[in-house]
């Protein structure tokens, strides 16, 4: 689900050990438009704590745009666009069903499972290599295969937004010099699901 052709899925393989070495895991890549045309490259990435500040953005498109054109990667013009995943954020590996166990979320897949492709309801986590979810209207938990899934992503609820709170406000902590005297304030709203901290770089 990283990557969803095979150009999507040759940039991973080339840029995966680009984006570790600089302390970020990508999430996802789309390479979209036509070959020699204005292409666009978006890569969705996140920091191990999983943030991913506008900074960050710009220093993985800077690593990521020295290495696509020493590799002559896309033929013609480009636009890079690096950003974090969002709130909404897709569940692209099987690690994300666990990290996000408790949430809920919407699943598609690529074949009919008991009459229907799309699920939503909350994650329980994973059983070997199936995703654990407590469907809407079903008592018991529903086990999908994970090469079963095309797309997947978080559904936007309160607790969600709680939860964006809370992590953005930690790491605002730990990022704080520690001399700093504590302020009694509340946590900062997290970013809309529409405006993820993005980086974008035109290539020609």
């Amino acid at each position: 689900m990283r990557g969803k052709s095979v150009e999507d899925r040759r940039l991973i393989d080339l840029l995966d050990p680009v984006a570790e070495a600089a302390g970020y895991e990508i999430v996802r890549v789309r390479l979209t438009g036509a070959a020699g045309g204005g292409r666009r490259l978006q890569i969705m990435a996140e920091r191990g704590d999983g943030g991913m500040a506008v900074e960050d953005c710009a220093r993985l498109a800077r690593a990521c745009g020295e290495v696509l054109d020493a590799a002559d990667a896309i033929d013609g013009a480009y636009t890079l666009e690096v950003s974090s995943a969002g709130i909404d954020r897709p569940l692209t590996r099987l690690k994300d069903f666990t990290d996000w166990q408790g949430h809920e979320a919407k699943l598609e897949l690529d074949r009919l499972a008991e009459g229907r492709k799309r699920f939503k309801g909350e994650l329980a986590g994973v059983e070997g290599e199936a995703v654990a979810i407590n469907l809407e209207g079903e008592e018991a938990t529903a086990l999908i295969p994970f090469d079963w899934i095309v797309e997947a992503r978080l559904v936007v609820t309160d607790a969600l937004m709680r939860h964006g709170a809370a992590a953005r406000a930690a790491r605002l902590a730990s990022e704080a010099p520690d001399s700093s005297p504590a302020a009694p304030a509340s946590p900062p709203a997290p970013r809309s699901p529409k405006t993820p901290s993005t980086h974008r770089t035109t290539k020609s």
